[in-house]
């Protein structure tokens, strides 16, 4: 089978509107979490999310585009462009033919079908606009990703909840290890910071309304955020032959379902996932030095996480570092695997671990090195990046230092 690296990566989130204000704001803890805004906020249980901010959609896109693309699509396609600028490629002949996208969304256009309930229900109108289905729909963004850059090859939305973004880059990975594509764009979106969308989680009782503190043990719940990351992946070979730059190399994945619980976690589904992860990229537990968790902040996927992790390294789990960003750029739902990758390469790449920030109080059950509140400068080699979703759905990938 084909090794396969990574040759570009691009992303908007609360952190930043690329990947180098992403990762400066990760080394430096920043929070990007704050109030929301948008309209009806204030009858809202939960009034604060990871919100992108300072983003106009009409300085990017005209009229006509608008009203195709949902917010999650813009965020797409913003996210796109960085990371195939970076990767240099250029996709026609036989590459555009073989070449596609595999992205990752849980909710698709919450925001149109936001916008469009309250025209036809509170303000009792009787039509809508001709394109809210192509708008609203969870393809919506693949398509147009597909559309823009000439990919003509498999293309497709991959729905998971939280998993949904690890789950697209497992099968974008798979695609181009096996050499039917010697290229893919994959990645995730998400944008449900919208009133529907808020209401909708507030109904679950999960939800914090000060702040993400994973793995604390005075920790109150998660934080919804929104955002892109977007990313090539390429074959080695390819990549080498034409002199690209490499961000890291995926070396395996494993996917589980716990068969268990429509929300509760499993710390055997978790543990199925990353020791299978491991088995597929051949490698022994102790050569990974890194995991960005799944870490929502919530009391039961932290322990269940932590507890999913000591089984797995057994020993080695106290010399592992273990960080969840979601503490800083919220829960991205299912766009959030793709975002936090960028964390697994700064830690390859650059041997800068991100940390977890708003850690307060240890929680014996959360026993782990979860790099505190401050970035830490550290090598590693191999990094782990954990999904784990409402459904019981669970994706593991595993990257390893270029």
């Amino acid at each position: 089978m084909n090794r396969v690296v990574i040759t570009g990566a691009g992303t908007i989130n609360a952190l930043g509107q690329d990947v180098p204000q992403t990762l400066e704001a990760m080394r430096e803890g920043r929070c990007g979490i704050g109030e929301l805004e948008f309209r009806d906020v204030d009858r809202l249980s939960i009034k604060i999310g990871g919100q992108v901010k300072g983003f106009d959609p009409e300085a990017v896109f005209n009229r006509q585009q608008l009203s195709l693309y949902d917010r999650f699509t813009q965020f797409t396609l913003i996210a796109g462009a960085e990371a195939i600028a970076q990767s240099g490629l250029r996709f026609d002949g036989e590459l555009a033919a073989r070449a596609g996208v595999v992205l990752g969304t849980a909710g698709g256009g919450v925001s149109t079908w936001d916008d469009n309930y309250r025209s036809v229900y509170e303000d009792g109108k009787n039509r809508v606009h001709p394109f809210v289905v192509p708008k609203l729909m969870n393809n919506a963004a693949a398509s147009h990703l597909s559309m823009q850059w000439n990919l003509k090859g498999p293309s497709f939305t991959v729905s998971t909840a939280c998993a949904s973004s690890n789950h697209a880059m497992a099968q974008a990975f798979q695609i181009v290890r096996s050499g039917m594509s010697k290229a893919m764009v994959t990645g995730g979106s998400e944008s449900m910071l919208c009133f529907g969308g808020v209401k909708a989680w507030e109904g679950l009782r999960v939800m914090s309304r000060d702040a993400c503190r994973p793995f604390s043990a005075n920790r109150n719940g998660m934080v919804q955020g929104e955002g892109a990351g977007i990313f090539v992946f390429e074959d080695y070979d390819h990549a080498r032959a034409r002199g690209a730059e490499i961000l890291a190399e995926v070396i395996g994945y494993a996917m589980s379902s716990d068969a268990a619980d429509i929300v509760m976690p499993s710390k055997q589904g978790a543990a199925r996932a990353i020791s299978g992860a491991l088995a597929d990229a051949g490698i022994a537990r102790d050569s990974v030095g890194y995991i960005n968790a799944h870490g929502t902040g919530t009391a039961a996927n932290d322990k269940t996480e932590c507890a999913a992790v000591a089984d797995v390294f057994g020993t080695h789990a106290d010399r592992l570092m273990m960080s969840s960003t979601k503490s800083m750029h919220g829960h991205l739902i299912g766009g959030t695997g793709a975002v936090e990758l960028l964390a697994c390469i700064m830690a390859l790449r650059d041997g800068v671990i991100a940390p977890t920030i708003g850690y307060e109080e240890p929680d014996p059950e959360c026993a782990l090195d979860v790099v505190p509140n401050e970035a830490r400068d550290a090598r590693v080699d191999v990094a782990l990046s954990n999904a784990f979703a409402f459904g019981g759905l669970n994706a593991v990938l595993a990257l390893r230092r270029v």
